[in-house]
Order: structure tokens, then sequence, then C-alpha cells
């Protein structure tokens, strides 16, 4: 939003400097992107007379000028026609930089006879599209700089001219008004009244204005509008042209800049139609869908079934919020004009202007929400203001639909800015603030205004008031604290536990990744995921169309960006969750560690080798320990199908209780993966070990047992095809009291043992709690041992 400092003074009487409204502005939330100040370029040109001139002796169209500067006489060739013997110009010296030109003057021969300087036009300093000749002052003394001379003189060459950022929450500052109104809430001024008498119709109006039933209830409730006849369409005054040129529009016609004015005047969109190229009345009506509609833009658009558009007989002549026709547009042969003013839904707005690609200044504003209690009062404003620069005589206005009333009220709580803001702030000034935006206060209910489409809350009555009173001033306090002794604890025990996950991993070495939770549906489906439940509705890219239901796939995929680029050993770890599903509690949080390729670097002594699964496992049972998991776990086989089915396992609490996964990548996923093996890795379910039950923020200190531990060797003769591991389970769980380990030391096969069968040792450790073992326990134990794995395997004890 661009505007002048005059065109601002215009509807606020103000004092205050630039430099104070700019920071006002910034303040309360209209954010100055950049102001540009004409005057400050005009600096280095000086006012100069010229003694006398003459013709060059080596061309027709140049003359030599002897000028008086304010260090003396200078010689300069000049090209104007209307280089002369005392006129007073603008002199740019050498070494001045020319904007309209974009060059620095220097010294120079020009065919021949030097020349110290240049005379400058209006179009070289940016001052208008003049070029034929060198401006001629009316006034001014040698040596006075050019910019000053403005500023006494013709003030509207040198206004400053602001820019502001506008958040689509504030379409009341899209106006100068609103812009003003806010500057006087905060006390820089007085906002000017923009009160106009209406004026009164000459004749009825011959135009009538109908609109569709559906329409006016979603798209368009009210349209305004009236004839003014025989008007005067040609240039408009310079003051208006000033206005425009400044902040960026060309002038075009009085009629059209007129409309255009007000666009940024009051943020009150208009559009004016030839009448005597308007056939019958006028419709506004929901488009069919295939109409073809030439607009000022020289454009032609074809149109959607439900676009809000405005016909006369059937033909299109204007797209409704977003755009004029090109055949009933104005021209300087316009004598009779039809001025509309209406509003138009923003959301109906934005989508056309979307489907047709249409930006316009009028689009801007309707999609974002213009003061719909102000509609009556633009079209008599406009009216005024056409009939004073254009003349003609204006008929009656016809209206169709009604005004939509969007008038609604909140409770202002005059303590809600210090608990909302932390502000202290008096209720005489908050109320007083709150009037000066145009709430209407009655008791302790605040009418929004109708400008204001975003106040739809108490809370924003009270951000009104602390965005007036300025965020600056307010301080930060340390927070009270309820009760003396150290605080309570803030993390959750899950949280806690990610944190000593992600801690304890990246101690053995690993490097934290946090990757997308959105991944390929091949790469999910690898990991039993990929289905419609956890596809996203609106995905970033078709790389990330799913909800990932593991945090391998994104770890796999970082090992082969990095093994790309030359890195092959990695140690890569992620904390986060995975989703099963779409629905609430069906995710789960992991953490999950991934080893690629060797221990280490080449050694002369060959320490290195590829990494297995039992680094995999050592990894996992480290962050169990961490998080207080129970260290007797059992080691079981059923694992998914992306790990190898001979090199993987889970430690679990019984079958069903599954803590952790560990093993090798199954080559198929690797090679879908493009990673390059070996690559083993570990999963951590961290909401599955059971929680301490004692909640002491302190660890129990670590009591040895003084009683001896007791061994006991076991070989037992089982069919070949039974697995180690059923073996240690079983007789592991023959006494869960005593037995503190289990483990294999030795298979055998063949022999006498016969075909089909094997040996397997294992040594088993008694740890006594209470009291020394004797050889009646040590007995009953082993008894219960040797049951145990009969029943587990069928084995015997070896003879």
């Amino acid at each position: 939003m661009k505007f002048t400092l005059s065109w601002l003074k215009d509807h606020l009487e103000t004092e205050a400097s630039l430099d104070e409204i700019l920071y006002a502005l910034t303040d309360l939330g209209l954010e100055v992107e950049g102001v540009e100040n004409p005057g400050e370029k005009l600096r280095d040109f000086q006012i100069a007379k010229v003694m006398h001139a003459e013709q060059h002796p080596d061309a027709d169209k140049l003359r030599v000028c002897k000028v008086q500067t304010a260090e003396g006489e200078t010689q300069i060739v000049c090209g104007a026609p209307n280089a002369r013997t005392g006129i007073t110009v603008v002199l740019a010296k050498p070494g001045t930089y020319i904007p309209g030109l974009d060059i620095t003057i220097s010294v120079g021969k020009i065919r021949g006879v030097e020349s110290h300087g240049m005379m400058a036009s209006e179009r070289e300093l940016e001052l208008s599209d003049e070029h034929t000749g060198i401006i001629e002052l009316p006034s001014g003394e040698v040596g006075q700089s050019f910019a000053d001379w403005l500023a006494e003189n013709d003030p509207a060459k040198v206004d400053p001219v602001i820019e502001i950022a506008i958040t689509p929450n504030r379409p009341d500052a899209l106006g100068v008004h609103g812009i003003a109104r806010d500057l006087a809430a905060r006390g820089l001024g007085t906002l000017k009244s923009r009160e106009a008498a209406p004026v009164p119709g000459a004749f009825p109006c011959p135009i009538g204005v109908t609109i569709d039933a559906d329409v006016q209830e979603k798209a368009c409730p009210v349209f305004f509008g009236r004839v003014i006849k025989g008007v005067k369409n040609g240039p408009s005054p310079a003051w208006l042209q000033d206005c425009l040129r400044a902040i960026g529009l060309r002038p075009i016609s009085a009629l059209v800049d007129i409309t255009n004015f007000f666009t940024y005047d009051m943020n009150r969109p208009l559009h004016v139609f030839d009448a005597d190229k308007v056939s019958g009345g006028l419709r506004v009506h929901a488009a069919k869908g295939g109409e073809k509609f030439l607009a000022l833009d020289d454009k032609e658009y074809v149109l959607e079934a439900g676009m809000t558009v405005i016909s006369s007989n059937g033909v299109v002549e204007s797209l409704a919020g977003v755009m004029g026709g090109l055949d009933t547009g104005c021209t300087d042969e316009t004598v009779n004009v039809f001025l509309e003013a209406a509003y138009f839904d923003p959301i109906r707005t934005a989508i056309t202007g979307r489907a047709l690609r249409i930006n316009s200044d009028a689009r801007y504003r309707f999609e974002r929400g213009i003061d719909p209690d102000w509609t009556a009062t633009g079209i008599e404003h406009a009216t005024r203001m056409i009939l004073d620069i254009c003349g003609g005589e204006a008929s009656d206005v016809v209206v169709a639909g009604e005004v939509p009333d969007f008038s609604r009220a909140y409770r202002l709580d005059t303590d809600r800015v210090q608990s909302l803001v932390g502000m202290e702030i008096a209720p005489e000034q908050q109320r007083a603030t709150l009037s000066a935006l145009g709430f209407v206060l009655d008791g302790d209910m605040a009418s929004v205004p109708s400008w204001r489409p975003d106040v739809l809350g108490e809370a924003d009555l009270v951000e009104e008031v602390a965005r007036v009173a300025s965020l600056t001033k307010l301080e930060g306090k340390p927070m009270a604290r309820a009760t003396a002794g150290v605080p309570g604890m803030i993390l959750t025990p899950m949280q806690k536990r990610e944190q000593i996950a992600r801690r304890t991993m990246a101690a053995l070495g690993y490097n934290e990744c946090v990757t997308y939770s959105f991944i390929d549906q091949t790469s999910a489906q690898l990991f039993g995921g990929g289905s419609d439940a956890t596809m996203l509705e609106n995905p970033i890219s078709s790389e990330m169309s799913h909800m990932r239901p593991d945090l391998l796939p994104g770890l796999l995929q970082a090992a082969a960006r990095n093994q790309a680029r030359g890195f092959a050993d990695l140690a890569l770890f992620e904390v986060g969750p995975a989703f099963a599903g779409g629905e609430p509690g069906e995710q789960a949080v992991l953490a999950t560690g991934l080893l690629v390729g060797h221990s280490g670097p080449k050694d002369v002594h060959g320490a290195r080798r590829a990494v297995d699964v039992f680094d995999a496992k050592a990894d996992a049972e480290a962050v169990l320990s961490a998080i207080n998991a129970p260290a007797k776990v059992q080691i079981l086989r059923g694992v998914d199908d992306w790990w190898h089915p001979g090199r993987s396992g889970k430690m679990c609490l019984g079958p069903k209780k599954v803590m952790a996964v560990f093993g090798e990548l199954h080559p198929k996923v690797l090679d879908a993966m493009d990673v390059k093996g070996p690559a083993v890795g570990f999963t951590i379910y961290l909401a599955e070990p059971p929680l301490p039950r004692n909640t002491s923020a302190a660890r129990q200190a670590f009591t040895p047992s003084t009683l001896q531990a007791v061994e006991r060797d076991f070989a037992f003769v089982v069919d070949a095809d039974v697995e180690a591991l059923t073996l240690v389970n079983a007789a592991a769980g023959a006494d869960k009291a005593l037995i503190e380990d289990v483990r294999v030391f030795d298979e055998f096969i063949g022999g006498s043992l016969g075909e089909g069968k094997k040996s397997l040792a294992i040594t088993v450790r008694l740890q006594p709690v209470d009291a020394t073992l004797t050889e009646k326990d040590i007995e009953a134990v082993g008894a219960k041992i040797v049951e145990k794995v009969g029943k587990a395997t069928g084995g015997v004890l070896r003879g």
C-alpha cells in the first residue's frame, strides 16, 4: 500500500514529522517497507540562469550557453529548443547523477565545444514525462537547491511516498483514511471528517439494476448505481495525476482516475460504464460457464460456471469485483456514464480472480473485505468529484438489494489486557482507544465498526488496545513462584526416556538425523506401510506421499545419500514418531539406530571388520539399560520381513511384550533403498518397557550380593533342528529368582549321538539372595532345569 505524506495529511491534521509517522506506523502493525523521498534525489541540482545563448558553430540544433551558477559563469552546450538568454533553469553540475537517464554527468566536448554540465528537463528529473525542453522556472535564486525551491513552490513534486505492508486481517488499512485513523488513535493528530452531503438526483436513473436471488444471498448483497449525463472526460487535474503517479499508477482519464483515487483513498473500489454503450438494464447474476469476456486489460477470458458477472441484454459487461469490460469502458468521447458502487463477497471474488489469473486493485480489496456501510456514501463522494471535475448532471440513485448487516458487539473486560498481554493500561485509556478506532461503547459492550471484519471476539478488543498503546512498552518480568523450594518435574516420563535415548546413542558414537515424517509409497511399503490410511491428502511432493511406518526408511535414504558422496561407514540414529494408521493413537515413538559399512577405517593391524548383528544387539541393550528397562529379557525370532530372517531377533518380556528389535537389514531392502551393505540396526519401542515403580529422581545405590554364586553345567541331547535359544529360555525360566544367567558353551554333532541329534552344553549361574545354597537346593534347581528343558525341547541329559 503506497501513499504520499500530503495525501495522508488530507485525512490527518498533524504536526508530527515524517520520522515520527514512520515509527508509529510500524509500531501499530502497519510495517513500513520503504520511503521514497523525491527531494533527496534532487538535492544536488541547483538553480542557475542563462546569461547568453548563441548558435553552436558546428550544429544547427545545439546552442552554446553561458550560465550563471553559484560558483561563477560556466559554459554548457544544450540541444533544447527553448534554451535562450534570460531564462532560469535547473543545473546539473559535473559529478551529478541524473535519475531519469541513469548516468552521472561529467565534463565533455560536444562537436568540439566543451560543456560543463547540463540543464535538465522534467523527465530527466523524473518529475513528469515532459522532455520537449528544459525546465523554465518563473523565479528562483541562483545557487538555491532545486529541492528547496520545489518544497516552497510546488510541494507535490517532492512529496515523500510511503509504502507499508498490509496483513490480510487489516483491509481497512488499504485506504489512506484507515491509516490516518490508526495514527490519530495513537495520538499523532486528529482525524479529519470525510462527510459529504448527498447529491440530489435531477432525473430518474434510466438504467435499472437487478440481482438474482441466489447471487444476492451469496455473492452480491447490494448494488448502488446512478447515471451522470453530460460529463466531459479528459485529463484529470494536476493534483489528482500527481497523487496517482506518486504511488505508481498511470493517469488515464478523469473518470478512471477518480475511481482509482477512491480505491486508495477510502478502500472503496468503484467502476464507471459508458452509459451509451449499455443496452437495457444491468443484471448481476452467476455465469453459466463458457461465456467469453473481453476485459479492460485487452484480454479475452472464458468464464466458469458460478462466477459473478454484470451483464446487459445477456452480454457480460463486467466481472464483478475483479475487472470491468472493454466494450463498455469509458473513453475521451464518453458523455454519459453509469457509476457503480457495490459490495461483493470476498471468497467468491478471490475464487474468480484466481481461476482466471486476474490481478487488479479491485480484486485485491474486495477479497480482503471492504466497508459495506460506506457503499452508499462512496457513490455520493464519487458523484461529487465527477461533477466538480467533469461537470454533468446526476440522476437518482438506483439500489438493488440491501447493505449486509455485519454488526456485532463484544464485552470489553479491561482486566484482560493484563492477563493476555501483560500490560497495565488504565480502563479510561482503553475505552478512549477503542472509541478513536471507531468502536461504539455502550456500558461494557463494544460494537465493532463495519470496516473491521477481523475483530471477532473479546481478545481482539484487547489486541487493539495493546497495539495502539504500543507493545514496545511491554516489560519483561519474572514469573512469580507458586511455592518455595525445588520445582516439580516438567518433562513427562516418556519425554525423559526420549531425552535419555538420544544422549545414549550419541554417546555410543551415532550421529542424529532429523528426517521428514513423510516418505514415498514404495519405501513405505517395504516397511509394512503405504496404505490409504496413511496417505496424505495434499502431499508436498510425490516423494512425501505417506506417513512413515518406521524410522528406518528415512535413515536408509540418508545413508544412501551419504554413500553417493563418498561416506561409506555410517552410524545414524533418530528418535521420533512412526505411524501405523491415520487415526489418533495409531502412532508410536521409536528410537532407531543404523550401522552401515565397517567398524572403523583401514589399518595396518587388520582390526577393521564389517558391522554385524551383535553390534546392533549390544547397542540396543545399552539403550534399554539407560532407560531402566528390565535387564532380564527373552531373545526371540519372528521379526518383520525387512530384517534378515536368520540374523535378527527381538527382545521381549514374554512372547507378546516386544521392547526392541535388532538385526541385519534384508538384502532386498538394501537393494531397493540403494544402500551398499552390510547394514545392521535396531529399533527401541520406548513406550513398551514398564515404568519403574519408584518415581524418585535419585537412583538406588548398587548393592552387590554378599553370597557366593554357584555355576552348574548341563549337556542335553536334542534334535538337530532345535534352536539353542529355545533351550536357553527354557532353562532360564526354571527359577527366575535364583538363575542369573544361562549361556551356551559347547555344541557337538555326530559320534555316538546318532543321526539327527546334537548335544548342547550350557552353564547356569545361580545367585542366592537370602542364604547360601545347599547341595539340596542346587539339586532341586537342577531338576527343574532338566524338567523345563525336556518339556520345551524334548531333550535329555547326555550320559
